[in-house]
């Protein structure tokens, strides 16, 4: 598992199929501080070997590539090398692209008109193990939530199935709101093992795999309104 002692650069691995685009991100993390590039790759099964190879604290990764495209890769890598976070940044901010490759894991998404600081400000909040989302992705994303369809109600809670606690209520609609745990955590005035507790609960109550489905979940049950 990759880990950040202080001090030390987060590691970085690139893969884009467009070798300008991909050089280009080379030499703009060049200049960021705090980030060293350790490799690049042209596609996704390069991404994973390269990933296995060298053990990169982030990966910035592109969906549409050939062969083993960015979102099977994304789930292979957070699969099987869990401290390696991936960073989608791509042309494609439809909302296909953006619930698969959250859902293979991926920890951000961005597009390929983010700036500079907004790439690092994500390499850096990724490898802290928090989430980033482009705020055009953010709102295709809620959207997406909102538009999901209303299970039919059962007249009684399925087996299993508990009650919300309000605290429990508060942080599923911070979640809705597309809130990372630092933010619920600062939002809440707790701390973020309090919030991971939270989520991870949420997560059991209301049979959910991960965000995008607790999202769904809200908007399904009246926890979050469409804004």
């Amino acid at each position: 598992m990759s880990s950040q002692a202080p001090g030390d650069p987060v590691t970085v691995v690139v893969a884009d199929d467009q070798a300008a685009v991909r050089e280009g991100l080379v030499l703009l993390l060049g200049t960021l501080p705090g980030i060293a590039v350790a490799g690049q790759a042209a596609d996704g099964d390069a991404a994973v070997d390269l990933v296995r190879a060298v053990n990169p604290h982030v990966v910035l990764m592109d969906l549409n590539m050939p062969g083993c495209d960015g979102v099977t890769a994304t789930r292979r890598i957070t699969a099987d090398h869990p401290g390696t976070r991936v960073v989608v940044l791509t042309t494609y901010a439809d909302d296909e692209s953006i619930i698969g490759a959250l859902q293979a894991g991926a920890l951000g998404y961005l597009t390929k008109d983010a700036t500079r600081m907004e790439i690092g400000r994500a390499v850096h909040a990724a490898a802290a193990g928090q989430a980033v989302l482009d705020p055009g992705v953010q709102r295709r994303l809620l959207a997406a939530a909102a538009r999901a369809p209303q299970p039919p109600a059962p007249d009684s809670a399925p087996p299993g199935e508990e009650d919300l606690t309000p605290r429990e209520a508060e942080v599923l609609r911070l979640i809705a709101a597309g809130r990372s745990n630092r933010e619920i955590a600062r939002a809440l005035f707790v701390s973020e093992a309090t919030v991971k507790t939270h989520v991870n609960r949420i997560f059991a109550k209301t049979g959910s795999k991960d965000r995008v489905q607790a999202m769904r979940y809200a908007y399904a049950h009246g926890y979050a309104e469409p804004a």
